[in-house]
């Protein structure tokens, strides 16, 4: 490999929301990674911080130029450059278009168990979810469209959210998955807003499908939200996209963004993102690579040391999604039991929704050494909590 992902960086004393932890735990639950950003972005940051003047900062035309090639050569989507506005963040995006294009007391539909910072922004903006729960039978999630439509066609039910790729599932869905869950919001008359921020983050050989690409019809019913932030590792930098190809619903997005005042980009968050689509595809496609062996190694550990968790399917992102229900009916309880007894800090499944309470999500976007020695931990906590049952 030309970039070393193997290397182990100490995080702590760093301001790290991840790493804030005592000091015999280790963190891998909150997605971001342990890993360097790519060294062409760090030149571009070292670059821009050597000018020395950080004054209030423009969107140049590259900023534009550089999304919409990503999403034409990578992803099939003839972005344009009309649809983007700046955002210093997703959840402050969704919070943002919550607000402006529904009102207080509507419904917002969710596939759970999905990302749980979707609950917190509707509940804060006094907005009600309604929850469509995801399948799952034999180890693999499907959409029950029956109980989605239905749910659309309350009256009350005036935005969905969609989360392409899924988290915490690390499901692509599929063009006609897409297309379906597209044509019944449109039947209904229910704008969806995709969270596309894992999009790049898929397995080798696999390719997630914009939402606003399915269709002429997707895309004027839809918002979308982008960021090089997940894959590249750039969340403390607070940049971020949404693209809107609707007019009327651009317009009324970009009132959302601008009273919410989360609009105006910092003097880094422009040279991250350039940097990031224009010069950051060979560091991806080796992350890629490694996040998948990653993968890999934690499905012939559990095979060979732990056969009563079942890691779900996924295609994407670096988290995992550990079916426990064989120890556990309540995550929260058991994922506390195991970082206390190990260190080992993953987030409880129940966070989630829907059957999270038998799941535990973990992140692996870290070398491997220290995957490997976080599935030690979790196997002496899976142990000594079923010796404790």
């Amino acid at each position: 490999m030309s970039y070393d992902f193997d290397t182990l960086i100490d995080r702590r004393s760093t301001f790290s929301v991840k790493w804030d932890v005592l000091e015999n735990e280790l963190p891998m639950w909150v997605a971001d990674m342990d890993f360097k950003t790519a060294p062409e972005i760090i030149d571009a940051l070292e670059k821009r911080v050597s000018h020395g003047i950080f004054g209030y900062t423009t969107l140049p035309c590259e900023w534009y130029d550089s999304i919409c090639e990503w999403w034409r050569e990578r992803h099939g989507l003839d972005m344009q450059r009309e649809w983007l506005m700046f955002s210093t963040g997703v959840v402050s995006s969704v919070s943002s278009i919550i607000r402006k294009l529904t009102t207080p007391g509507e419904n917002v539909l969710l596939q759970t168990p999905v990302y749980n910072a979707f609950f917190t922004s509707i509940l804060n903006n006094g907005r009600h979810i309604i929850d469509s729960p995801l399948l799952y039978n034999d180890g693999a999630y499907s959409i029950d469209f029956e109980d989605l439509e239905r749910k659309l066609a309350d009256p009350q039910t005036t935005l969905m959210i969609l989360c392409n790729p899924h988290n915490p599932i690390g499901k692509l869905w599929s063009k006609d998955e897409l297309e379906r869950i597209g044509e019944l919001c449109i039947k209904h008359h229910v704008v969806v807003l995709a969270d596309e921020i894992h999009c790049d983050l898929t397995d080798p050989g696999c390719e997630y499908i914009p939402f606003a690409s399915v269709s002429e019809r997707c895309a004027n019913n839809s918002v979308t939200c982008i960021a090089p932030t997940k894959t590249f590792n750039l969340a403390g930098i607070q940049t971020s996209a949404v693209a809107v190809p609707n007019p009327v619903l651009r317009h009324k997005v970009w009132r959302g963004l601008n009273t919410d005042e989360v609009g105006e980009p910092n003097c880094f968050a422009v040279e991250a993102s350039i940097a990031a689509y224009t010069k950051g595809a060979p560091w991806l496609e080796e992350l890629k690579a490694y996040l998948y062996e990653n993968k890999l190694a934690v499905r012939e550990y559990l095979t060979k040391e732990l056969p009563d968790i079942l890691l779900v399917p996924s295609q994407a992102t670096y988290l995992l999604w550990l079916d426990c229900s064989h120890f556990t009916n309540d995550s929260e309880e058991f994922a506390d039991f195991i970082r206390k007894e190990t260190g080992l800090f993953v987030t409880a499944g129940s966070h989630y929704h829907g059957e999270g309470k038998k799941f535990l999500r973990m992140n692996i976007a870290c070398p491997r050494a220290r995957v490997m020695e976080g599935l030690e931990r979790l196997k002496a906590g899976i142990r000594a909590y079923a010796r404790n049952s």
